[in-house]
């Protein structure tokens, strides 16, 4: 997810390549110290919870950074009552202010770019740089984008049998229930409120407990755009919990989800029992990236290091699985594994560190469940494999950059989501053999195929079930195209004219020409 250079409204900000690496800390560390007990964002203030105290932590130094408050169903139900309020308010409001006001937030962010990826960094554990550079630019990008569409949301007409004139109209969907992970906290939620906020309708957000911070923060930067008090609703909370109560509300109209298939289901049955709210749900991946022996390989094996070794591997478009073809499979996985064990691990606020920390101690014990039973079906480790815990690195939650070799399809590490820095490397024969092994799975986010063959280039892309194919490339993003998947990886799409689609509703109108 790259975006164009950060700056400041009236003046350059400074390139974080060449940032000291004492400013990154500094200013993550003025920012812990100033952070008080967080509260719930309700109707426009802050709000009590009366729910548990939950701690937020730095997963680089274990560190309590703050408590948050859990919003227990009483207060989900004040924040959609609220919600419910401010949204005829909203929806009526002219085009061009809704668009001003969107618009405005992208500025806000862009002010505040370096204090947001600074407590990104310190509540999730990525690089600073990796926040700065791979999360703030989309996420500013996104609120412009939307703010483009606030005026073109259009009906159509239809020829009809009759002497009829039928119409549509795109309305709202009303009060969005929004629910995002912890890997890319403030990204995820501006894919959320963005497209929401555009079509007219309330949301009301819930952050992951493990990080709040950058979504609560997130309240001031849309107040102080002129978002109506009550519109924007932001309850912190667990899934068992905060989750389950906006899950079940009848007052939510839409249900939007990024996280688990797990979490997913329990989403899906909430909704059942309730008032049968749509869902869209963007899930996991196990996704395939394909290298054919005509591929260009020094930017094959580049992207395939930086696909399953950005964020810590903690991404759901992670290329968990490289497929080699058997020819160059010796010389590929040498590359990758020797740029893996060059890595830099260590503490995210230094511009030098290539790979932060996970998010908890539980995530760690997951990715070493995974590796252990790599080792006990066969696979060969290449290198990582264990968490790093010497002097330096004690109190995070820091695992090595792991390549799997002689990995087959059956195996757990070729077929389950990690979510962590693993990588499975899988030979294949031919064109046919890669189709296989690339479906062989029950996701279906996204894949790869580098090639130098245009013609098997797009029967690839034709063949695979997933919801974006990248040709020679690995991250294809942009504000304006959609992205989501098929299988367990969910349905529904975020970004682009598609997720409009989900946050509104068609009201066919029917007028009778006759007297």
């Amino acid at each position: 997810m790259q975006g164009a250079q950060i700056e400041r409204k009236g003046e350059r900000q400074s390139d974080p390549q060449s940032e000291p690496v004492t400013s990154f800390r500094e200013r993550a560390q003025a920012l812990a110290r100033d952070l008080p007990a967080q509260r719930l964002w309700i109707g426009g203030r802050w709000s009590e919870g009366d729910g548990e105290a939950l701690a937020v932590w730095n997963p680089a130094t274990g560190e309590r950074l703050t408590d948050v408050a859990e919003a227990t169903a009483i207060q989900v139900d004040e924040a959609v009552q609220a919600a419910q309020a401010t949204q005829p308010l909203w929806r009526n409001m002219e085009g061009a202010e809704r668009e001003r006001i969107l618009w405005r937030i992208a500025d806000l962010l862009e002010r505040d770019a370096l204090d947001l990826a600074c407590l990104e960094s310190l509540n999730n554990g990525k690089t600073v740089r990796e926040a700065l550079q791979g999360d703030l630019p989309p996420a500013i990008d996104i609120f412009r984008y939307y703010a483009g569409w606030t005026r073109k949301i259009e009906g159509e007409t239809i020829p009809v049998s009759g002497p009829h004139l039928c119409l549509t109209l795109r309305e709202p969907a009303g009060v969005v229930g929004a629910i995002i992970p912890w890997n890319y906290p403030l990204l995820m939620a501006a894919w959320k409120l963005a497209p929401a906020l555009a079509a007219g309708n309330a949301v009301v957000l819930k952050p992951s407990e493990y990080t709040p911070l950058t979504a609560l923060r997130l309240a001031s930067i849309l107040q102080e755009a002129g978002i109506p008090d009550g519109l924007v609703n932001i309850v912190p909370g667990r899934g068992a919990t905060t989750g389950h109560a906006l899950a079940r509300h009848h007052g939510v109209d839409k249900l939007a989800f990024t996280g688990s298939v797990r979490t997913a289901r329990s989403l899906l049955y909430a909704s059942a029992d309730s008032n049968l709210k749509p869902l869209s749900l963007e899930l996991g991946g196990k996704s395939p990236n394909i290298i054919f022996a005509d591929a260009d390989l020094d930017s094959a094996c580049e992207a395939a290091w930086k696909a399953i070794f950005a964020n810590k591997g903690e991404i759901c478009n992670a290329g968990s699985r490289l497929l080699v073809q058997r020819e160059i499979y010796d010389d590929v996985l040498a590359r990758v594994v020797a740029r893996a064990r060059t890595m830099r691990v260590g503490d995210p606020l230094d511009e030098r560190t290539d790979m932060g920390a996970q998010i908890s101690e539980l995530q760690l014990r997951r990715i070493q469940h995974y590796v252990d039973a790599g080792l006990k079906e066969g696979a060969r480790l290449c290198c990582g494999g264990e968490r790093l815990s010497d002097e330096e690195r004690r109190r995070g939650n820091f695992y090595a950059p792991t390549v799997f070799a002689e990995v087959t399809s059956d195996m757990a590490i070729a077929q389950d989501e990690i979510f962590g820095p693993v990588l499975a490397v899988l030979p294949f024969a031919d064109e046919q053999e890669a189709i296989e092994l690339a479906n062989d799975t029950l996701y279906g986010l996204v894949s790869a195929v580098w090639t130098g063959n245009t013609g098997r280039a797009l029967r690839m892309a034709r063949a695979m079930r997933a919801g974006s194919v990248w040709i020679n490339l690995w991250n294809g993003f942009d504000s304006g195209a959609p992205f989501g998947g098929v299988k367990h990886s969910g349905f529904g799409r975020d970004m682009g004219h598609h997720a409009l689609e989900q946050y509104t509703t068609t009201k066919a109108v029917w007028i009778h020409e006759g007297r």
